[in-house]
């Protein structure tokens, strides 16, 4: 299964504790990708998060991941499930059959 997850940092919340929390989150990202749990990450262009792709076997591992994330505490999410989109079964608006 495969999840968008985007996140933004709280600007309200910012602090010491949160800087080092951002700082940590290459390590975490590093560590993910390793478990072949993170397929993809980005940096939100002119924002203060990311948009992270995870690849996990259910919602509760995805739970407990973005959980363990260090900026869990500093920053809101909005989590979207993706779904694969094979090409051969594109069907091309202006070719009716």
């Amino acid at each position: 299964m495969k999840f968008l997850v985007l996140w933004r940092v709280e600007l309200s919340l910012v602090s010491r504790e949160m800087a080092a929390a951002v700082a940590r989150m290459p390590a975490y990202a590093a560590a993910l990708r390793r478990d072949g749990k993170l397929a993809a990450r980005y940096h939100l262009v002119g924002q203060h998060g990311g948009a992270w792709i995870y690849q996990v076997t259910s919602n509760e591992e995805l739970e407990r991941l973005i959980g363990l994330a260090p900026v869990y505490n500093f920053a809101r999410y909005e989590v979207l499930p993706l779904a694969e989109m094979p090409d051969d079964e594109w069907i091309d608006p202006g070719h009716a059959d």
